[in-house]
């Protein structure tokens, strides 16, 4: 028969097993729980497909649209990493030719700013049209939320020219269900040409703009990437 000894020693044996089973349960809650919440703080990753104007053509390395827009969203503390796929002088058929590569399994939602050079050749709206309804088509396809970025055509290629091309973003954005900012340098080009040049709002080929005129770009660009940030999320 135990003595009374011997039976609080194996009461005590008992408590501690109990405690130590309890903490044990009680880590692995907390790890789980770290383990989630760090899930949850992986950054959205965002492409950045685009031609000129996103690579950062004529600007230092921290100047360009994608490292400001980056800035920006950090100041927004938005969970959310850019991958600059910018080529110069890339058309909407480049970047068409492209995609595919482009699109790695860890992209979460993608920006198409595409269409400046099909215009400065004077290509058919057609065109552009059917290789940005082939690259909305591919990403839409992978279930990727995108917000499709857009240029207004000058009023040089005559009226017929202007109404097919800038029709070409708001029509597509309906199809695909997409975001949607229509002309990327509408900050700019509302001001007067006396405006931009006091400002310094555009470089000396009058065509890309300046370290000053992404900014102006990036303040009405950046609300649009939030929105994408938070279709992704909930994707």
């Amino acid at each position: 028969m135990p003595s009374r000894f011997s039976l609080a020693l194996l009461t005590g044996y008992g408590a501690l097993n109990a405690f130590r089973n309890r903490s044990i349960g009680i880590v692995s809650a907390l790890v789980l729980m770290a383990g989630a919440g760090l899930a949850q703080a992986e950054p959205v990753e965002i492409l950045a497909l685009g031609d000129s104007l996103t690579q950062g053509y004529g600007l230092a390395q921290g100047d360009g649209l994608v490292p400001q827009l980056q800035a920006w969203l950090d100041r927004q503390g938005a969970e959310a990493t850019l991958i600059n796929a910018g080529v110069s002088g890339d058309t909407t058929s480049g970047g068409r030719a492209r995609l595919g590569w482009s699109l790695t399994d860890t992209v979460d939602a993608v920006i198409v700013e595409l269409g400046g050079n099909d215009l400065l050749r004077g290509m058919p709206p057609a065109a552009a049209r059917e290789n940005l309804d082939a690259i909305l088509a591919e990403v839409t396809g992978r279930g990727l939320p995108v917000l499709l970025v857009g240029l207004s055509a000058p009023g040089n290629y005559g009226t017929a020219y202007k109404a097919d091309f800038d029709a070409i973003w708001p029509e597509l954005s309906a199809k695909y269900h997409t975001l949607l900012l229509p002309d990327l340098l509408a900050p700019i080009a509302a001001l007067t040409p006396e405006e931009r040049a006091a400002q310094g709002l555009m470089q000396g080929d009058n065509i890309h703009p300046s370290a000053a005129g992404v900014k102006l770009v990036v303040e009405a660009l950046g609300p649009k990437v939030m929105e994408l940030i938070e279709e992704a999320q909930r994707d």
